[in-house]
């Protein structure tokens, strides 16, 4: 399934501004940077659970927002680009 993982992490701490980074590199570890603040994953259930867990792990409830969202299949037809930016094929091949 494909996850858009969005987030607005406060910076105005230190904390804050770790706690951005972190949130990032987990969404780095499961998917891919389409804007600054927004990811494409392409991940199963259990993945799923998992990235949720530890992204709620590292945002401060508080302060800062993280929002998930499931697109339904077929993606290609939920999701249209446009501009320079071309999202990785995740079907395709790892090396061009």
């Amino acid at each position: 399934m494909l996850i858009i993982v969005t987030y607005d992490v406060s910076t105005e701490t230190a904390a804050g501004r770790k706690r951005l980074r972190r949130v990032a590199k987990v969404c780095e570890s499961m998917g891919q940077r389409v804007q600054k603040s927004v990811f494409e994953c392409r991940v199963d259930q259990m993945q799923l659970e998992e990235l949720e867990r530890r992204l709620v792990a590292e945002i401060d409830e508080r302060e800062d927002c993280l929002r998930l969202y499931r697109l339904t299949e077929p993606a290609n037809l939920r999701v249209r680009e446009y501009g320079r930016f071309r999202a990785m094929n995740f079907d395709g091949p790892l090396v061009a």
